[in-house]
Formats: structure tokens, C-alpha cells, sequence
């Protein structure tokens, strides 16, 4: 039995703007990952047959798959409704994928192929091995090959690296078959709606102590296209027009030093 599974959903190749630049950002991320200060952790990719993926560190696996790409993948083809609910499903299926192949793990972590992780997250789980899971309410940005990181205090509602969960608690059926989709959608291509559910089921998650990931704006391949963090930070009308919000998000704002280095980049 795995403590944790880090599970990485990543895209049909031909969903991605350069799959050469969100290939160096997924081994960023690996690397984040391999970097946990504990040895009872896994990590599973999950991609597309013929999708070329990087070296990759030691206790990672692949699990190919062969869905179609994302007739919907660029928002605005649909709608935002029918974009959110088209990458809610590819998302869950390639989630579901990485799920049935980590059958022999208590928890997993599902994370998006460009964010990172600290490398206290599984040390942390081993300390409360009969919990439900934990939601990381706070967290930091961090804009693309930038210096800073900021802090972020709602990192669960901006974030998709943001739940570690007891893998019994989605109820992953036996085959892929068996799942319906507006299952897939709900419980696994979304991380705004696992918390609530399982809170009403009454098995709520607890909140993660510690900014347990970063996560990575002004990333051209990514879905949000969010902007970068001095602009969301200091460059908007709240900031601009309130002095008082000014300093508290400049105040937010960090150098990346060694000990950041050490716990996200793996360096």
C-alpha cells in the first residue's frame, strides 16, 4: 500500500499551443514532486498514446490513454459553459484513468502538469494516516520564471493542485466502464465541488497547515491564462484605488530564496 499518489492529468497533444514548453513545465513538476522529504509516495502521468513525455524521476509511472483531443479546449469555441463542461470531462477521464491505476493507495493528490508541490506534503500525511484528507487553503502564485512568489489566502478556489484526499472517498468503481459522466465531471474533472460533497457525505476534509503548493501564472499554455502576479497583486482597481489594499498584497509579496527553492523546485 502507497501512502500518496500524485496523480497528473495532461492534455492531448494536440490540445497543447507548444507541447515542447508544457513538457519543460510538467518535469518542473516532477521534480517538485520527487523532491518529498518522505519515501512512501508514487507518482502517475497520465497522457495520450504517443504523447512524448520527459525523462522522468524514479517512482513515476505512465498510464496511456486514448482519448480524443478536446473539441472545445480553447475557451470561446462554445461557450463558457460548454468549455468548462468539455475540459471538466477530459480532465475526470484522465484523472479516472490515473485512479484505477493507483488502487493500492490511501490518499492522492491530483495536480496540474505545470504546478508545484512542497516537498512537506507526504511527510505531513504520514503523521494522520486515518484522515478523511485535507484541502490547501492557502497557497503561493508565481508568475512564470519570475522571482517573487505571493501569498495567496483562497488558493483552494484559484487552484487545482489544492486536495489530498482518502482515495476509498470517491468511490472509483472497478472499470472504467462503470463510471458515468456527470460523475467524472463532478467529482473528478472539478475541485470546486469534491469538498462540499464530501463534507455533506460527513467525511470533511481538514485544512492543510502549511502553503503546500505554488501555483504557476502568465503560463501561455495554461487554461486560466491568469495574469502575472505583480499585475494581480498591485496592478488592479482595488489596489490602485485603496491605498490599505496596496500594502497588503505588497507585503505579500516574496522573493523566492533558498528555503522556496529547496521545498517547491526540488534545487
Amino acid at each position: 500500500m502507497t501512502l500518496v499518489t500524485f496523480i497528473i492529468p495532461v492534455r492531448h497533444q494536440d490540445n497543447a499551443r507548444d507541447w515542447k514548453a508544457l513538457t519543460d513545465k510538467l518535469q518542473q513538476t516532477v521534480a517538485s514532486i520527487a523532491a518529498q522529504t518522505h519515501p512512501d509516495w508514487r507518482g502517475i502521468i497520465v497522457a495520450n498514446e504517443g504523447a512524448d513525455l520527459p525523462p522522468l524521476p524514479e517512482k513515476f509511472s505512465v498510464t496511456r490513454v486514448n482519448f480524443p483531443p478536446n473539441d472545445m479546449h480553447e475557451l470561446g469555441k462554445g461557450g463558457k459553459d460548454a468549455f468548462l463542461d468539455a475540459f471538466r470531462f477530459d480532465k475526470g477521464r484522465r484523472v479516472l484513468a490515473g485512479m484505477l491505476d493507483a488502487k493500492d493507495s490511501q490518499f492522492t493528490m491530483i495536480c496540474d502538469d505545470d504546478d508545484l508541490v512542497s516537498n512537506r506534503i507526504v511527510d505531513f500525511v504520514s503523521k494522520s494516516p486515518d484522515a478523511n484528507g485535507w484541502v490547501l487553503t492557502k497557497g503561493w502564485v508565481w508568475n512564470d520564471g519570475g522571482q517573487y512568489f505571493f501569498k495567496y489566502d483562497d488558493f483552494n478556489h484559484k487552484c487545482g493542485t489544492c486536495l489530498i484526499v482518502r482515495r476509498v472517498l470517491y468511490g472509483i468503481p472497478e472499470r472504467f466502464e462503470d463510471a458515468e459522466v456527470e460523475w467524472i465531471k463532478s467529482f473528478l474533472g472539478s475541485h470546486h465541488r469534491i469538498g462540499p460533497k464530501l463534507a455533506a457525505a460527513g467525511t470533511p476534509l481538514g485544512t492543510l497547515p502549511f502553503r503546500g503548493a505554488v501555483y504557476r501564472v502568465g503560463n501561455a499554455g495554461s487554461h486560466s491564462r491568469a495574469k502575472g502576479v505583480i499585475r494581480q497583486a498591485l496592478l488592479n482597481r482595488e489596489s490602485l484605488t485603496q491605498p490599505h489594499h496596496f500594502l497588503r498584497n505588497l507585503f505579500r509579496i516574496h522573493r523566492i530564496g533558498d528555503q522556496h527553492r529547496q521545498e517547491f523546485f526540488n534545487a
